[in-house]
């Protein structure tokens, strides 16, 4: 590009927009006069080149008859030159005034406006008539400051970008006339910074202040406030003005703590979470953006875990603290209290996590059953025990209030032998001392339920289970040990008695017939709730000392004969 005694080019990359037509300039025939014809004009011009402005543009060089002296493209870069200010050939410094980015002219310079009566000796002949096709590519004033321009902005905006803040965001660095030169996207990942101290170049750390997570903006920084005269020494030349195209993330402070929103809490809320319990809950787990990252809910399956026992990330340990069953509650994480700058998986490094929880149950490893009567009958005399034959309907549920079964919906009793082992422990405990006619809620923890596997298809691993029982029939069992007795004295020859035809032996089918015959005349009870053949058999087996299916006088024992042992016999 002529400037006053030197020649200088520079390089572009320009990506013109359609523009309508625009009427050339008048351009004398004579020469005598500067010729400025608008060959292109972008739709869009914010702004246009005024004196004092910098400027960057590309240039052909050519004479009236379309002999090239120099051009800007051949160097590879583009000249760069203050406009109004003696630094160009006067007929320049005209024609470039009111130019756009991206626009490009042909300009006219007559000789008295150019190189004169001497020319240039060697390139420019005296009295010569300059011909210039001119295209701008970039364009400041040393008066500028950074300009922000947002183009979307979330309705939420609960926090701001603050100096000293950590940030995540996309961006598109392009030049002022379009050409990008970088993008976070292309390379999948976001750029990841503190704000406002230094890391950044200045424009870019003014120009983030202010924004929101999901707002998208506009940046716009001279060269002075980006890499200034000497540019980046890679992809940004020297005094290039730089536009950013950028949309903001993910945001926190280092000084940050967890973040808790309470959504929805039980007016009923009896019991808060602390450390040491073991919680079950359900989560959706996303990123500030709203992007997702995991839940539990997609495999159907509750996130179980012990709370301040450091089982799970700090901040989350932090926010489960103190809630109900039924709460649900949002938990936002700063990066240093979930998986820090290097991540985890879909987590990227320095992300803020938020996270929805919905808390389906929680208890202690010390807990025990707890009880809760709601109706006592007045006349309670007879209270269950370990031994007796209980008939009882129920409603078994999740302490979130999930209905798993019910006798009422089958129609019949449950019945059981209570301390026997036909229920899990937390049912034996939760049905001592109830009297008929009784209605209590049981809680029971898993650990005295079915524990950490649960029953497959059924409960859920690690529940905590809740009954509401009533007891309808209560048949008194016999004393711990027996498994039949006398209602009165016991023949002094019982053996005898047994062995119906005297041949010293007593077989199964004998013995079987005689505890029939004491039951159906009620001089003998078997303990309620037990099949007969299976305790008939049991006792002869006591008896049945060798094992060969007989039992002799020598065998025989009555129950306060044993020395010390313990079966369940006469």
């Amino acid at each position: 590009m002529p400037s006053r005694g030197t020649y200088t080019g520079w390089r572009s990359g320009w990506a013109a927009c359609q523009a309508p037509p625009v009427p050339a300039a008048e351009i004398t025939p004579d020469g005598t006069e500067l010729g400025v014809e608008r060959r292109f004009v972008p739709e869009s011009c914010p702004r246009a080149v005024r004196p004092g402005d910098f400027v960057r543009y590309h240039y052909l060089g050519a004479f009236p008859d379309g002999t090239r002296f120099d051009s800007s493209y051949d160097r590879g870069s583009t000249f760069n030159v203050f406009v109004g200010k003696g630094q160009l050939i006067a007929g320049m410094d005209q024609a470039l005034v009111g130019m756009c980015v991206n626009e490009r002219r042909f300009v006219k310079i007559p000789p008295k406006l150019a190189y004169g009566s001497e020319g240039v000796p060697g390139v420019i002949p005296p009295n010569a008539v300059l011909h210039f096709d001119v295209l701008l590519i970039d364009l400041w004033n040393s008066e500028d400051e950074v300009q922000v321009q947002t183009y979307f902005k979330p309705e939420k905006c609960p926090r701001t970008v603050q100096v000293s803040d950590f940030v995540r965001y996309h961006y598109n660095g392009t030049f002022l006339d379009g050409t990008l030169f970088d993008s976070s996207h292309n390379r999948m990942r976001t750029y990841d910074t503190y704000v406002g101290i230094g890391w950044l170049i200045p424009g870019m750390d003014q120009g983030l202040l202010g924004m929101c997570v999901g707002e998208k903006r506009i940046i716009t920084i001279p060269p002075f406030l980006a890499y200034g005269e000497d540019g980046d020494g890679k992809e940004i030349p020297g005094q290039a003005s730089l536009v950013f195209d950028v949309v903001l993330l993910d945001l926190h402070n280092p000084k940050d703590g967890i973040a808790i929103e309470n959504q929805l809490v039980p007016e009923s809320c009896e019991r808060r979470s602390q450390t040491g319990d073991f919680l079950r809950y359900h989560y959706n787990g996303t990123l500030l953006d709203g992007t997702l990252f995991d839940s539990s809910y997609s495999r159907n399956r509750t996130y179980d875990t012990y709370v301040g026992k450091g089982y799970v990330i700090a901040g989350m340990d932090e926010g489960l603290l103190g809630v109900c069953t039924g709460e649900k509650r949002r938990i936002i994480i700063p990066p240093h209290l979930g998986y820090g700058e290097e991540g985890r998986g879909k987590i990227p490094g320095s992300a803020v996590l938020v996270f929805d929880i919905h808390v389906v149950d929680f208890h202690n490893p010390s807990d025990s059953v707890s009880i809760t009567v709601h109706h006592k009958p007045s006349n309670c005399t007879v209270l269950s025990k370990k031994g007796d034959y209980l008939k009882y309907h129920y409603n078994a549920s999740l302490l979130d209030g999930t209905l798993l079964d019910s006798t009422h919906s089958l129609g019949k009793t449950y019945n059981i032998v209570l301390g026997s082992g036909q229920v899990v422990l937390g049912m034996d405990m939760g049905l001592q001392d109830m009297c008929v006619g009784e209605r209590r809620t049981v809680v029971i923890p898993p650990h005295l339920g079915y524990g950490e596997d649960g029953v497959e298809g059924e409960v859920p691993g690690s529940a905590v289970l809740v009954f509401d029982i009533e007891l309808l029939e209560l048949v008194s069992g016999l004393p711990e040990g027996y498994m039949f007795v006398w209602n009165g004295e016991v023949s002094a020859n019982l053996f005898e008695e047994i062995d119906q035809n005297h041949d010293g032996e007593v077989l199964l089918e004998e013995f079987s017939e005689y505890i029939q015959t004491q039951v159906d005349t009620g001089k003998g009870k078997l303990a309620p709730g037990f099949d007969f053949e299976k305790i008939v058999k049991n006792m002869f087996t006591n008896q049945d000392r060798d094992g060969n299916g007989k039992v002799t006088p020598e065998e025989f024992k009555l129950k306060d004969q044993e020395a010390k042992e313990e079966h369940d016999e006469l």
